[in-house]
């Protein structure tokens, strides 16, 4: 049988398929969105931004915060508490306000109801910026509310809450218990600021105020309305 000489191996190229003009319309359409929403998501973002460097980065010489600045900062869990009126609230529906938060039982013995007023006082010494700022009481335990003490906070908001939830998220200095603390939450929802326990009312005031100011030009009163 006679054999069949080896033949040399061959490759055919070809050349790669071309796009279609519609179809190098659609990416180059598909990368200019993508630009346009970083665009807006930078644009978005700045003035929460440009907020924070004025406070926490470009500081008058020599001036110190009261208050102490969490870092990093602790972004509001996705819980629940239960309102005066019995309804499940979800904690995130306090965004989009400055939040001045306390923490204690529900029986709120005289040192709870002193702390209570002065987180009141403090919020009425900032005049007209004080409806940028939420009155926040996150009560723990299973005690009924005083008839009182629910008239007293009738202009706060006042959530029942699990107190091992809490203690997650918001901590107190060292030595010290959650509820002889004020907190500050931004209005992202992020704890950023903690009191020091024995307030002084004047330097509290004096944080607040700077901090409403910072972030004046994109923070407004109020919360948007859901539709």
């Amino acid at each position: 049988m006679a054999q069949t000489p080896d033949e040399p191996l061959t490759l055919t190229v070809h050349s790669l398929p071309q796009l279609d003009q519609a179809s190098a319309d659609a990416a180059a359409s598909t990368r200019k969105g993508r630009w346009k929403m970083l665009g807006v998501l930078l644009v978005c973002a700045a003035p929460v931004i440009a907020s924070y460097l004025a406070y926490y980065v470009i500081r008058p010489e020599g001036r110190r915060n009261y208050g102490e600045l969490i870092d990093p900062q602790r972004p509001m869990p996705a819980w629940t508490g239960i309102d005066a009126q019995g309804r499940t609230v979800p904690l995130t529906s306090l965004k989009d306000q400055w939040l001045l938060v306390s923490v204690a039982d529900s029986t709120c013995n005289d040192a709870c109801v002193e702390h209570l007023y002065l987180q009141r006082q403090l919020r009425e010494t900032l005049g007209r910026e004080k409806e940028r700022l939420d009155w926040v009481w996150l009560r723990t335990g299973d005690a009924a509310v005083s008839e009182a003490l629910q008239k007293a906070t009738a202009a706060a908001q006042v959530l029942q809450v699990d107190a091992q939830a809490v203690a997650a998220w918001l901590q107190p200095a060292p030595g010290q218990k959650i509820e002889d603390h004020l907190y500050v939450v931004d209005p992202l929802g992020n704890w950023m600021m903690r009191f020091p326990a024995k307030l002084d009312p004047a330097q509290a005031k004096r944080d607040l105020g700077q901090l409403l100011r910072a972030s004046a030009f994109w923070d407004k009163e109020g919360r948007a309305v859901a539709h």
